[in-house]
């Protein structure tokens, strides 16, 4: 992406299966599934050698928060490299209830909701200029992120009056406000609380918490770079119509609920359209930035005929020429037939059961890695390429620096602290080196730590999963 930092959070749901054994609270096993982490970083919050943050957050979620990645395959690498560690995590926490006699199963989900009706995020941080005046940006914005559940919803069986249905979006019946700089009371579809992690006077940090936690990579894909293309197009001050909503949040609720693309929108203005009619025009309209601007290489051209073949299997009410690549066409395939092929009502419990199966990321139990095997799924990254991105950074950020610093600490056994920001050694303050710029891959004072660290002898290693 072309001057563009985008990093993805994801909080992950957890559940146990006691199978007759003694039971344990999701607590009890958010502590096993962190001793590892706990035993090294003393923490449960700590960043990896690869720049990402792996912390425990409030209600017992693992959480994964990427490094900054300026290039989408990249980020793509870094988000299932943290699907990986996660895994392995829950790997050796079933084995020690294994060890001691325990025959329950952990269950790690990649998704949005759990059985008691709480809701949990899938975040995206986009860096934008400081320059860009914020009131605009969001104005314009809204109504686009209201619609780009057409591109990446991951759909969702809910029992209604007139019995299961599909909605398209995990998050949309969570969502309370357009803008708003709270992110749990209200829970809106942008956060404004302003806090950069960067030179607060360049930069600011789009933070977009209305998006659902996506399985095919493909909807992560669309979903980002389509994300991305639109900013661009706004950072530019072009002159745009206006489609604001005049009430965001019913809107994003009633296109979900009805999974359709004719969903009528009352705009502010007094205009009704329709959410395709949205998304039509953001896609012509990134379209001719990207060829204009000089945006249309890389993956960003594969990105935009998906983008548009979206469009047309919505508009033809068709969504099998996407259902190979985007969560919401693959899942309703795979339920519906299931549900025809057995008899059942998509309210059954055996399909609920092959939903959750669907976003289950534990070490055997989930349906993803079968389906991209089969070719049903299409995978974007390349294995090898997510394995290196366990214990290395992405290229082109500051993300650089940071891992070369905790690689260089780590094996001198020396005690240290990183963030976004900053790079300490506990016990030398004084040397805390600040890194401002999220674009920079090397900082002379940062430079100057590291080599000084490499300088030591190797008094210990980590395993590259941490």
């Amino acid at each position: 992406m072309k001057e563009r930092i985008v990093g993805i959070e994801t909080e992950y749901g957890l559940a146990y299966d006691a199978a007759g054994s003694k039971p344990q609270t999701i607590e009890e096993i958010a502590r096993r599934l962190f001793a590892p982490v706990v035993e090294w970083g003393r923490s449960t919050n700590v960043f990896l050698t690869n720049g990402s943050r792996l912390y425990l957050d409030v209600g017992s979620h693992p959480e994964v928060a990427t490094a900054e990645c300026v290039d989408p395959l990249d980020l793509l690498a870094q988000d299932r490299a943290g699907v990986q560690i996660l895994a392995d995590l829950t790997a050796r926490a079933q084995a020690g209830i294994r060890a001691k006699g325990g025959e329950g199963s952990i269950h790690l989900f990649r998704n949005n909701v759990d059985s008691a009706g709480n809701s949990f995020g899938c975040h995206e941080n986009y860096l934008i200029p400081r320059r860009l005046e914020y009131a605009r940006l969001t104005d314009h914005l809204l109504p686009f992120l209201v619609t780009r559940q057409l591109l990446s919803g991951a759909g969702h069986v809910v029992q209604g009056p007139d019995g299961a249905r599909l909605v398209l979006s995990q998050r949309a019946e969570h969502m309370w406000e357009g803008v708003s700089s709270s992110s749990t009371r209200s829970r809106p579809m942008i956060n404004t609380r302003d806090e950069p992690h960067a030179d607060a006077e360049r930069f600011r940090r789009l933070h977009v918490i209305v998006g659902d936690t996506n399985m095919a990579e493909g909807s992560t894909l669309l979903k980002t770079v389509s994300t991305h293309l639109v900013l661009s197009l706004l950072e530019t001050g072009r002159v745009m119509p206006s489609w604001a909503i005049a009430n965001p949040v019913k809107a994003l609720r009633e296109i979900s609920t009805e999974a359709s693309a004719t969903t009528q929108l009352l705009l502010a203005d007094g205009r009704t359209v329709t959410a395709l009619e949205v998304q039509e025009y953001f896609l012509e309209a990134a379209t001719e930035h990207a060829r204009s601007t000089g945006m249309d290489s890389g993956v960003v051209p594969e990105v935009l005929e998906l983008w548009a073949r979206t469009l047309r299997a919505w508009a033809a009410q068709d969504l099998d020429p996407v259902a190979d690549t985007l969560d919401f066409a693959a899942k309703r395939s795979l339920l519906t037939r299931y549900a025809e092929r057995h008899g059942l009502d998509l309210g059954d419990p055996r399909v609920a059961r092959l939903e959750l199966a669907y976003h289950d990321v534990a070490p055997g139990a989930g349906l993803v890695p079968g389906l991209e095997q089969r070719g049903l799924l299409r995978r974007f990254t390349d294995p090898a390429a997510v394995s290196q991105a366990r214990s290395e950074p992405p290229r082109g950020s500051r993300a650089e620096i940071r891992s070369r610093f905790l690689h260089a600490a780590r094996r001198a056994g020396v005690d240290h602290q990183a963030d976004w920001l900053h790079l300490k050694l506990t016990e030398e303050p004084s040397k805390t080196v600040l890194l401002t710029d999220p674009f920079a891959t090397s900082d002379p004072a940062a430079d100057e730590l590291i080599q000084a660290l490499d300088t030591l002898p190797t008094v210990h290693t980590h395993s590259t999963a941490l």
